[in-house]
């Protein structure tokens, strides 16, 4: 099984962006946490990071011949935009898990709409670097199950 996990703009910056919002977690120890979790779930992950959306569509584009089962994405502020994001998850055909560090929800008014949870299986908001694993736990039992009743 084989999961990408992609971070969108500014993600680059964790651990020196607004801490109190987005936690003191750098995105490469985010992604170790992340791709240790995978290797015990035995599971391999692929992590990317890119602050433009073609530099994330043109990964996914390539990556999903390669064979990818599911993706976990963090789409940054492409969440509220990223009509073009959004479309590419959705032709990619696997399942997609948005998650959040921080509750959406609960922040900015333009921040609350999400273009990309309509193609996403679940969203997962406001639980900090855990967002991540959670995500990383749920799509794998989700495919595991779906492998087992089809």
């Amino acid at each position: 099984m084989r999961i990408l996990l992609i971070n969108g703009p500014n993600l680059n910056r964790l651990g020196h962006r607004d801490p109190s919002v987005y936690g003191t977690m750098t995105l490469p120890e985010i992604e170790a946490a992340f791709t240790a979790r995978a290797k015990e779930r035995g599971v391999d992950a692929v992590c990317f990071q890119a602050n433009g959306e073609g530099q994330i569509i043109d990964f996914l584009q390539g990556e999903i011949p390669r064979g990818a089962d599911g993706i976990v994405i963090n789409p940054g502020a492409l969440t509220h935009y990223g009509y073009s994001l959004r479309d590419a998850l959705q032709d990619v055909g696997a399942p997609v898990i948005e998650t959040h560090l921080s509750n959406i929800h609960a922040r900015e008014e333009f921040r609350r709409r999400s273009v990309i949870a309509p193609v996403a299986r679940a969203q997962i908001a406001g639980l900090g670097w855990r967002g991540y694993l959670f995500a990383l736990d749920f799509l794998v039992d989700l495919l595991v199950t779906e492998a087992t009743t089809s």
